[in-house]
């Protein structure tokens, strides 16, 4: 067990979970901070039972209230769903910022080393395929998404500024689509939105043609790069893309989902919403090479998993 604690800001929320799972079964002592806008008290509800478990009801955009020394911090407090940041832009926006420049404060007092969850939303709608770490993207400075887009972006800008001047010991995770049990199941997107239609008899919606497509990671397996990055050599910050080099139309995923539930939903296309990219698809070379990672779960094994976690909790609810 480490000597101090781990910190996970936005640690009730899909991701934060399951990482505040692993970081305990790895005998750490975790403080999960979240202000449970988008995470959950159910998503730690279990984890409440583990002795080295503690939560925080704080949001990040105040200055962190914790006292005593830290080992490490892990920033993934931001709505991630269109639909939820979208809910509020001004505060998603001050969320990524605000509460980055917190975080690295905390960081800064207590020592500890800091990964910024930045996303692979700032690369845009991005005219380079698959997305590498040098592009600089291709993103609307005044769009619907830009709370999420730019929020980010300026984070991962603070978090390299202030780990250069101040001597944080910082890294940067990129993470593309990620999927999984635990995911909210009215957080807006593609597979929480297809398993439960498909699940409740509802038509499934796409947007667009359904030729669009999307790179999607297991959670388990995004955990996995999440700690490799954290624990790897002060020498490599990032940022590194974490995701499923693996690309699929969104029709195809459909396709998949409708199969594993047996379903005989039809497929409904919508409107395509404004900045959505077209495609998505990271480039895990520098994760190969400094972490050693790569995805592991195929997209049928990883959707059959999910899709029984959904049924049940759609049945208990």
């Amino acid at each position: 067990m480490r000597s101090a604690p781990v910190l996970v800001a936005g640690g009730a929320g899909f991701l934060g979970a399951h990482l505040c799972g692993r970081l305990l079964d790895m005998g750490c002592s975790v403080v999960c901070v979240d202000n449970l806008d988008t995470g959950s008290r159910a998503a730690i509800m279990a984890l409440q039972a583990h002795p080295g478990f503690s939560w925080i009801r704080h949001d990040v955009v105040d200055p962190i209230p914790v006292d005593g020394p830290l080992s490490r911090i892990y920033n993934l407090a931001c709505p991630a769903s269109p639909r939820h940041y979208q809910a509020d832009p001004p505060h998603t926006l001050l969320t990524c910022v605000d509460g980055a420049r917190n975080l690295l404060d905390l960081a800064r007092r207590t020592g500890a080393r800091i990964l910024q969850a930045s996303t692979s939303e700032v690369y845009g709608d991005s005219l380079e395929h698959p997305q590498h770490e040098s592009y600089r993207g291709n993103v609307n400075i005044v769009g619907l998404r830009s709370c999420y887009d730019e929020g980010k972006r300026c984070a991962e800008t603070l978090f390299s500024d202030y780990g250069a001047w101040h001597g944080v010991d910082t890294k940067i995770a990129r993470i593309f689509n990620t999927y999984g049990p635990g995911m909210a199941l009215d957080d807006g997107r593609l597979v929480s939105n297809l398993v439960v239609q498909a699940l409740t008899g509802c038509s499934m919606t796409l947007y667009g043609d359904g030729s669009q497509t999307r790179s999607l990671c297991y959670v388990d397996d995004l955990i996995e790069g999440l700690v490799r990055l954290m624990e790897s050599p002060a020498t490599f910050r990032g940022p590194v893309n974490l995701g499923n080099p693996s690309e699929t139309p969104v029709l195809e995923v459909a396709g998949v989902i409708r199969e594993l539930t047996g379903t005989s939903a039809s497929v409904v296309h919508l409107a395509l919403p404004p900045d959505d990219p077209r495609r998505r698809c990271p480039d895990i070379t520098l994760a190969q090479h400094h972490l050693g990672w790569w995805p592991v779960t195929g997209l049928r094994e990883g959707l059959r998993r999910t899709i029984a976690d959904f049924v049940a909790r759609i049945k208990s609810a």
